[in-house]
Protein backbone atom coordinates (compact mmCIF):
# COMPACT_ATOMS: atom_id res chain seq x y z
CA UNK A 1 0.00 0.00 0.00
CA UNK A 2 1.45 3.36 -1.01
CA UNK A 3 0.79 6.71 0.55
CA UNK A 4 -0.96 9.38 -1.49
CA UNK A 5 1.59 11.69 -3.05
CA UNK A 6 4.47 9.26 -2.79
CA UNK A 7 4.81 9.13 -6.59
CA UNK A 8 5.45 12.87 -6.81
CA UNK A 9 8.93 14.00 -7.69
CA UNK A 10 10.39 16.70 -5.50
CA UNK A 11 12.46 19.40 -7.12
CA UNK A 12 14.35 22.01 -5.17
CA UNK A 13 13.95 25.62 -6.22
CA UNK A 14 16.91 27.61 -5.00
CA UNK A 15 16.23 31.06 -3.57
CA UNK A 16 18.87 32.71 -5.74
CA UNK A 17 16.88 31.75 -8.84
CA UNK A 18 13.52 33.07 -7.66
CA UNK A 19 14.21 36.18 -5.59
CA UNK A 20 14.34 39.64 -7.15
CA UNK A 21 17.64 41.26 -8.12
CA UNK A 22 18.12 43.95 -5.45
CA UNK A 23 21.08 46.20 -4.62
CA UNK A 24 21.20 47.84 -1.19
CA UNK A 25 17.63 46.63 -0.61
CA UNK A 26 16.19 48.39 -3.67
CA UNK A 27 15.75 47.76 -7.37
CA UNK A 28 19.23 47.36 -8.84
CA UNK A 29 18.76 49.38 -12.02
CA UNK A 30 17.11 52.32 -10.25
CA UNK A 31 19.81 52.49 -7.57
CA UNK A 32 22.53 52.50 -10.22
CA UNK A 33 20.68 55.10 -12.29
CA UNK A 34 20.23 57.48 -9.35
CA UNK A 35 23.88 56.99 -8.40
CA UNK A 36 24.92 57.83 -11.95
CA UNK A 37 22.79 60.97 -11.97
CA UNK A 38 24.24 62.07 -8.61
CA UNK A 39 27.82 61.47 -9.78
CA UNK A 40 27.19 63.38 -13.02
CA UNK A 41 25.79 66.28 -10.99
CA UNK A 42 28.82 66.27 -8.71
CA UNK A 43 31.41 66.16 -11.49
CA UNK A 44 29.70 68.65 -13.77
CA UNK A 45 29.24 71.38 -11.19
CA UNK A 46 32.43 70.67 -9.15
CA UNK A 47 31.55 72.58 -5.98
CA UNK A 48 31.14 71.45 -2.40
CA UNK A 49 27.49 72.43 -2.48
CA UNK A 50 26.90 70.25 -5.52
CA UNK A 51 28.69 67.37 -3.79
CA UNK A 52 26.54 67.68 -0.69
CA UNK A 53 23.41 68.09 -2.81
CA UNK A 54 24.27 65.08 -4.99
CA UNK A 55 24.96 62.84 -2.00
CA UNK A 56 21.77 64.02 -0.27
CA UNK A 57 19.68 63.41 -3.39
CA UNK A 58 21.17 59.95 -3.77
CA UNK A 59 20.56 59.00 -0.12
CA UNK A 60 16.96 60.24 -0.25
CA UNK A 61 16.36 58.39 -3.54
CA UNK A 62 17.83 55.14 -2.17
CA UNK A 63 15.66 55.43 0.95
CA UNK A 64 12.55 55.95 -1.21
CA UNK A 65 13.52 53.06 -3.50
CA UNK A 66 14.05 50.79 -0.48
CA UNK A 67 10.57 51.62 0.79
CA UNK A 68 9.21 50.88 -2.68
CA UNK A 69 11.06 47.54 -2.83
CA UNK A 70 9.84 46.62 0.64
CA UNK A 71 6.25 47.07 -0.54
CA UNK A 72 6.81 45.14 -3.77
CA UNK A 73 10.23 44.18 -5.16
CA UNK A 74 8.84 44.06 -8.71
CA UNK A 75 6.95 47.36 -8.53
CA UNK A 76 8.95 49.02 -11.33
CA UNK A 77 8.12 46.23 -13.77
CA UNK A 78 4.48 46.18 -12.74
CA UNK A 79 4.21 49.96 -13.15
CA UNK A 80 5.86 49.90 -16.58
CA UNK A 81 3.49 47.14 -17.71
CA UNK A 82 0.54 49.12 -16.32
CA UNK A 83 1.56 52.26 -18.23
CA UNK A 84 2.02 50.35 -21.48
CA UNK A 85 -1.57 49.09 -21.43
CA UNK A 86 -4.41 51.01 -23.05
CA UNK A 87 -7.06 52.62 -20.91
CA UNK A 88 -9.84 51.01 -22.96
CA UNK A 89 -9.93 47.85 -25.04
CA UNK A 90 -12.83 47.58 -27.47
CA UNK A 91 -14.85 44.41 -27.36
CA UNK A 92 -14.24 43.38 -30.96
CA UNK A 93 -12.99 40.11 -32.29
CA UNK A 94 -10.00 41.61 -34.07
CA UNK A 95 -8.34 45.04 -34.32
CA UNK A 96 -8.88 45.03 -38.10
CA UNK A 97 -12.68 44.68 -37.87
CA UNK A 98 -14.67 47.17 -39.97
CA UNK A 99 -17.01 49.40 -37.94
Amino acid sequence: MTEPGSNLTRTRIHRALSRPNLLMGADRELVLLTGLVAVILIFVVLTWYATLFGVAIWLIAVAALRMMAKADPLMRRVYLRHVSRRSLYRSTSTPWRKF
